[in-house]
């Protein structure tokens, strides 16, 4: 287990929040080697939390496809700056079309909470178990979306789900296994609250040897649509599919996230705007307090991009 450390200063939901925070390392269960961790985790946790004394609401976030955990290490650190702590698992390194096995994961990796969590955290940091969020981003978002329609069981409920352009497979009819999306609208038996972000670049393609990142047809436009109230939804103009990570993601797969999507002028704004609508989102749905929400639903918070889309079913 490894620790690195983020100052933080004050200001709304699109600025880092009041609380210092820390990067924790969690390394998982293995049958080949020893672990510090008296009850690991099944899966490498990447962990996001405010070092200093309090009870936390949790949100469990799920990665892209094959992309590393740390390349949400700014994003996941924003949200834990206004008090949350955030569990990032490193679901698999390569993967098929099939999804089933980091579905699986996730479900592991939330029912562990409940006996690891605490032990892994700072000293009087608690983790309030009773205020879990859940989401992913691309086909992360997919996977969040089918643990909470009950694709896998855990033995925590989630009470808010948040997918970061979501992506169900290539195109319409080419949806990777197993399905989400029905379409049919207002399907999704969902008893939480549900945000849905969209890029508006995301179903642009970067160039012509390469698909778009997320296709028309399986893409956030499509998720929200089979969403039921309360939901919220935003797409944001003129930036894409992977804006919402690192400025810098390294090693080959970090490369590619340059070179495979189409993306806006810089990552910065899009990844505050995304942080912030979840902290917005999280604070009226784990905490009660829609102030935040409510503000950047009436164009009164000042976002740090241009939304194409902004869209509300309560």
């Amino acid at each position: 287990m490894s620790w690195s450390s983020s100052s933080s200063g004050t200001g709304n939901v699109f600025e880092v929040g009041k609380y210092v925070t820390l990067l924790v390392q969690v390394q998982a269960e293995s049958c080949c080697s020893s672990s510090a961790t008296s009850n690991p985790p099944p899966k490498p946790l990447l962990i996001a939390t405010p070092s200093v004394e309090g009870d936390f609401p949790l949100l469990l976030f799920l990665h892209g496809y094959i992309l590393s955990n740390s390349f949400y290490s700014q994003l996941i650190l924003h949200i834990a700056s206004h008090g949350f702590i955030v569990i990032a698992p490193q679901l698999y390194n390569t993967a098929g079309p099939d999804s089933s096995e980091e579905i699986k994961a996730a479900a592991s990796t939330t029912s562990w909470l409940s006996a690891g969590l605490q032990k892994v955290l700072p000293a009087d940091v608690r983790p309030c178990l009773t205020k879990l969020g859940l989401a992913g981003h691309s086909r992360g978002g997919k996977a969040a979306f089918a643990l909470a329609l009950g694709y896998a069981t855990t033995s925590l409920k989630f009470s808010a789900l948040m997918g970061i352009d979501p992506v169900d497979g290539m195109a319409k009819g080419k949806q990777t296994p197993p399905p989400v999306l029905t379409y049919v609208p207002r399907s999704f038996d969902l008893d939480m609250p549900v945000l849905v972000i969209g890029s508006g670049l995301g179903e642009v393609r970067k160039n012509p040897l390469f698909p778009a990142c997320a296709p028309k047809g399986v893409n956030h436009e499509d998720f929200f649509k089979e969403c039921c109230a309360p939901a919220s939804y935003f797409v944001v103009k003129d930036y894409g599919h992977v804006d919402m990570l690192d400025d810098d993601t390294k090693g080959i797969t970090g490369k590619a996230t340059y070179c495979l999507c189409k993306n806006g002028k810089a990552r910065e704004p899009m990844r505050r705007f995304v942080g912030g609508v979840m902290v917005a989102f999280m604070k009226a749905y784990l905490e009660g307090d829609y102030s935040d929400l409510t503000a950047i639903r009436e164009g009164q918070a000042s976002a740090p991009v241009e939304l194409q889309t902004v869209e509300f079913l309560v």
